[in-house]
This record gives C-alpha cells, structure tokens and sequence, in this order.
C-alpha cells in the first residue's frame, strides 16, 4: 500500500465523530437537558420582559441608559432605531433577538470572565487554553450546529448554545490580556502591604483590567449578533427569520428589512456597550 496516493482514507474520523456523538446522545441525554435547563430558563425570562412589556417603555429604557453612558447623539440614534424596526412591522423579532443575545452575552460572561482571570494569573491555564480557544474561533460555525442540534435538537436554546461557542473567546482573551497588562510594580505594591493574592485580584488587578474587560464584552456581544440568522438556520427565532425567509424564497424586500434590522440593532448595541468601557 501506498501511503502517499492519498487515494484511500486512512483514517475515518468521520466515523468516530458519528460515533461519539451518537454514543453521547443515547448515554447522557439526562446531562445535556441539565445544561439546557438554565438556559432556557434564562431565555425565557428575557424573552417575557421584552416582549410583554409595552414597546414604549423599552424606547425609553434603551434611550436612557444611551443617554446616561454615550450622550445625545447616541440616544438619538437609539430612537430611530428602535422606531425604525417597530414601523418595518420587526419589533417582537427584534425582541426575541435582543432576549437570545443578553442571555448568550450572560453566559458567556459567567464563564468568560472567570476563565480569563485564570488564563491572566497563570502562564499554564493560558497555555493550555489558548487551543481550545483558536479552535472555537477558527471553526465554521455550521460544523458545530450538527452536534448542537443533535445533543439538543433544534430551537432557539441549541442556537444560544452554537452562539456561547462562537461569542466566548473574545471575552476570555481580552480579560486575561487585561489582568497581564496591570503593572508589576502596582501588584507589588498591593502584597508589600500585607494584601492577600483575593484582595490583590479584587482591588488592584480587576478594577484596572475592567476597560479590556468592557472591550472584551462589546466584542462577545457583536459576535453573538452576528449569529443571529445562522441560528434561525436551527430553529432559533429573532431578526435571522426575515432573512432566512427572504433567502428561501427570493424575497430580497423581507431578507432586505431583516438585514437592516440586525445591522441597526448592532450599532446600537455596539455603541452603548463602547461607553461602558470608556466610563
């Protein structure tokens, strides 16, 4: 045999992925609707204050805080944003949307932010993370989906699982960068003063770290909504619906509107997160 031809698979490790997977999904369907509990619960508690609340009390909630953290020009924006997708006939998409993105952004801080202090505190986590990382990074997200749908089936909670995959590294590099940039020297300082390695961590390196740390969230955040309509490919609902449709039938208006609501809604997001960083 000629192990050079390539003509033949030597190795089937398509064959062994199929194999995991279906092992996982007739052994251990108890722990991953475990894991799906909380996030559905999540979701769902998100998705009933955004949509069971009146749309004006939602306007004037995000144009407030725009206000407060960004300025007038933000807040405006955020005005006709709001207005723009509620007369193109989206706000309950738009709703649904903003519910699946704060609660894939929560998760991904809940575990984001822990493991990013690790990877900032020690050369060894960071080293052994880092791989994992450039993998969740690097990977088309629609490889991940069949597993995801798989383990969970379909909805919108299998599409905020493939959204935490896709919007977690950003947040995990940026805090561990954040942690390695505070100076040695302030560190020092802190310990020369009878600090402990938690006070070190709580008083000195995470209030300095916060900007990076901000960045870091904006950035998850901005991914995450870029997996909006890649989501509504699983049965994910929100703003990836009009498109999806719209590519589905060749209806270039509704996949049109849909666009313009996500790339609306991102801006606005994107500048209000910014502010928190720069406060």
């Amino acid at each position: 045999m000629n192990f050079f031809s390539f003509k033949e698979k030597l190795i089937p490790l398509d064959e062994w992925v199929q194999d995991l997977v279906d092992w996982l999904v007739y052994n251990h369907r108890d722990i991953f609707q475990a894991i799906k509990a909380p996030i559905e619960l999540c979701l769902n508690g998100f998705e009933w204050v955004f949509t069971s609340l009146p749309p004006l009390v939602i306007i004037l909630f995000f144009i407030a805080v725009a206000w407060r953290y960004a300025g007038k020009g933000v807040a405006a924006f955020t005005l006709i944003t709001l207005l723009l997708v509620g007369y193109l006939g989206l706000w309950e998409d738009t709703m649904v949307t903003l519910a699946m993105v704060v609660s894939s952004v929560f998760f991904c801080a809940l575990a984001g932010i822990p493991l990013g202090i690790m990877a900032g505190r020690s050369d060894r986590f960071e080293i052994f993370l880092r791989p994992a990382l450039d993998a969740m990074q690097t990977i088309p997200p629609f490889v991940y989906l069949v597993p995801v749908v798989m383990l969970f089936s379909i909805g919108t909670v299998s599409g905020i699982l493939a959204t935490i995959v896709f919007a977690l590294p950003p947040i995990v590099r940026l805090t561990s960068l954040g942690i390695r940039q505070v100076h040695p020297e302030l560190i020092e300082a802190a310990l020369s003063f009878g600090a402990t390695d938690w006070q070190v961590l709580r008083k000195v390196q995470f209030p300095l770290a916060l900007p990076s740390i901000m960045a870091g969230l904006n950035q998850t955040l901005m991914m995450a909504l870029s997996m909006v309509v890649i989501a509504a490919l699983i049965g994910a609902g929100g703003l990836g619906n009009p498109v999806v449709q719209g590519l589905n039938t060749l209806e270039i208006g509704l996949a049109t509107i849909g666009g313009l609501a996500i790339v609306m809604l991102a801006m606005m997001l994107d500048r209000i997160t910014q502010s928190f960083g720069q406060k």
